[in-house]
């Protein structure tokens, strides 16, 4: 009997359309439709071994392996049943409701069956089997051909591509307004609640009136307040400096049988990033995981036409499907990512940026301590380690930078059981978990950070792992300023959204971790601040002393106060990342020290810019251009692009480690 609305059922007593029902067809019964294609034999019984120990059907191994197109097998599988193929389908033709589109999206091995109309208006079944039953299937067609009438194969990606279309207004509406709707105090959509705007407003006329009236005693009160902040963050660095003892991370893999591991999603976001297209495809080609246990989401812009026209060109493998995002709601990388979470079907799910190139086995280091920690761990940070930091001094400082973040503060705060705000790639998560807690914030800026605030005030874990993720830092000042102008908008933008209620949010994390979102978020915006303040100040007092001879002990106070400030902010800064540095790094010491100063210039522009933004813009996304790595010794030409590499993991049990296939 034909169901329209259905998209679980061909027909009372149809075959299973799904490995395991009654039993899987393997290489045997896809022999003949094989062998027409041309394929050798040998490598299509590799291709069964690997099935058989992964506990995956045959035909999902097959198209995982490449070795024949998707198009080409099932047109060669209709001819077999003898069933029309459908090569592609219209979105608006499908006969399937808004939650039956999402719920087919969600399931494990595709979507298998939809109901079409035809030109006539004549109700159409396509089938796209994940683990057919071939001989069960022709039995079946002999025994009802009117239904096989009725009846056509089409490429699974070609049906999943035209329920996304269907499923477009639905998945929108999640990205956009999914978080707001669930958990409205979470939301940045409002950036300030009625009481923070007014305490905001009230501040704002107070230094006015301030600076008119008092401006002595504002001008102390200022550097006081400024320098408590200014202080925590030192104190903070040199908390975690002390405790350093840096030595290369040691992590054993343990040994594994594939049929163990779960389905594992790769999340990356692109806009604008046609030219780093072959250096993304081959770095998640590296990735150590069983490609039929792999789901790729490259996730576009609808109207980034260059990016989706050099992914296009790629030969991509069937685990790579490419998710265009509409261009309504905010133009972030988060309302991106929250469009395509509901189409995921990973047990774990990792992000990375465009630009990432993650560790080879970073996904079986994330999977094993998921594996041997409890329910509570929701995500796994893994540290990002920058490869250009020789290019310019701002790559330099960067780079050092983010050394003393992932291989010290982060790691520490992770030791102590404290807040972690995470880093903006390279997050692994329990997908459950991540779609418990609303997912991603469309509207935040730094949707990572808040993401890490947010898992810990709703009871969850997060902690670090050690294979790091490689990338690119900016080299010049006009690629930097608006990254980090974004960074530190988001910082704020996230503290005024989790301190809309302080005493939940305080009962919430706990008085330690409390702290140290007070020192970590506002304090670190208010010591770029600050940063401008001192030094202009300790410039006009010694010019002041240099034409007059004197201070007035007043001002001589402060003067004091701000040396104070920028000789220990800038050597805890600088503590703690010669600390992280591996020892063969940190004979470049001197340099950092004659660099800090400039750099923390840099930072204060950034801050008093994200401050301005976060007025005007608040939802504004920078976007930071990428460049195409060169190879080692190449003169600047460019790389050819070409197909991503595929890395096996093995599929037979492993004495004492893993490695790449």
């Amino acid at each position: 009997m034909f169901v329209p609305n259905s998209v679980e059922t061909a027909g009372q007593g149809a075959p299973a359309l799904q490995g395991g029902a009654k039993g899987p067809s393997g290489l045997a019964e896809w022999w003949p439709i094989l062998e027409k294609l041309g394929l050798p034999y040998n490598e299509l019984r590799s291709v069964e071994g690997r099935a058989s120990l992964a506990g995956v059907p045959f035909q999902a191994e097959l198209m995982a392996s490449g070795l024949v197109s998707e198009a080409k097998l099932f047109r060669a599988l209709a001819r077999h049943l003898g069933l029309g193929f459908v090569a592609r389908v219209r979105p608006e033709s499908l006969l399937m409701r808004q939650r039956h589109c999402l719920s087919a999206l969600r399931r494990v091995g595709g979507v298998r069956t939809a109901a079409v109309m035809d030109a006539a208006g004549r109700p159409i079944l396509l089938v796209a089997p994940d683990g057919l039953d071939i001989a069960a299937m022709l039995h079946y067609l002999a025994r009802y051909p009117r239904i096989a009438q009725a009846m056509r194969i089409v490429p699974p990606s070609a049906l999943r591509q035209a329920v996304m279309g269907r499923a477009k207004e639905s998945l929108t509406r999640i990205a956009v307004h999914g978080l707001f709707e669930t958990l409205p105090n979470f939301s940045a959509r409002f950036v300030v609640n009625a009481w923070q705007g007014a305490a905001l407003g009230a501040l704002a006329v107070a230094l006015a009136a301030s600076l008119l009236l008092w401006p002595r005693q504002l001008l102390l009160v200022l550097h006081v307040v400024l320098s408590l902040s200014f202080l925590s963050c030192v104190a903070l660095r040199l908390a975690v400096a002390s405790s350093m003892r840096y030595a290369p991370p040691q992590t054993v893999l343990k040994a594994v049988r594939t049929e163990e591991m779960p389905v594992y999603t790769v999340l990356v976001a692109l806009y604008k990033e046609a030219e780093i297209v072959p250096d993304l495809l081959l770095a998640l080609g590296r990735l150590v995981w069983p490609r039929s246990k792999l789901e790729i989401k490259l996730v576009c812009e609808s109207d980034d036409r260059e990016t989706l026209e050099a992914l296009r060109a790629q030969e991509l493998r069937s685990y790579i499907e490419v998710v265009e995002v509409p261009p309504e709601g905010p133009r972030t990388k988060p309302k991106a990512l929250s469009y395509a979470l509901p189409m995921t079907t990973g047990e774990l799910l990792v992000l990375y940026d465009a630009e990432d190139r993650p560790h080879p086995f970073q996904l079986v280091e994330a999977w094993q301590r998921f594996r041997e920690s409890g329910e509570e761990l929701a995500c796994l940070q893994a540290p990002l380690v920058i490869s250009n930091r020789r290019e310019s001094w701002i790559s330099a400082m960067f780079a050092f930078e983010y050394s003393a973040l992932f291989h010290g503060m982060l790691p520490w705060l992770a030791r102590h059981g404290l807040v972690l705000p995470l880093g903006g790639t390279s997050n692994h998560f329990r997908r459950a978990i991540l779609e418990r807690v609303g997912g991603w914030d469309p509207c935040n800026v730094t949707e990572d950070a808040d993401l890490g605030l947010r898992l810990r005030r709703l009871g969850y874990e997060t902690d670090t792992i050690t294979f790091p993720t490689y990338e690119d830092a900016p080299t010049g000042f006009r690629v930097w300023l608006p990254q980090r102008t974004r960074w530190l908008k988001g910082w704020a933008q996230t503290w005024l959204v989790h301190m809309r209620d302080v005493r939940e949010m305080a009962r919430d994390l706990g008085p330690h971790s409390f702290a140290v979102t007070q020192v970590l978020f506002p304090g670190m915006l208010l010591s770029a601040l600050g940063n401008s303040v001192f030094l202009l100040t300790i410039l006009g007092l010694s010019a002041y002393f240099a034409v007059h001879g004197e201070i007035p002990s007043h001002y001589g106070a402060i003067l004091l106060l701000d040396l104070f400030n920028v000789v220990f902010g800038y050597g805890a800064f600088l503590a703690l990342g010669w600390w992280t540095l591996p020892a063969s790094e940190r004979h470049d010491l001197w340099k950092h020290v004659l660099r800090t100063p400039a750099y923390w210039t840099l930072l204060s522009l950034a801050a008093w810019r994200a401050l301005w933004q976060l007025y005007r813009r608040p939802h504004h996304w920078e976007k930071t251009p990428h460049r195409p790595r060169r190879p080692a010794g190449a003169s600047g030409q460019r790389r050819k692009a070409g197909p991503a590499p595929t890395t096996f993991l093995s599929s037979s049990p492993i004495a004492s480690t893993l490695r790449p296939g």
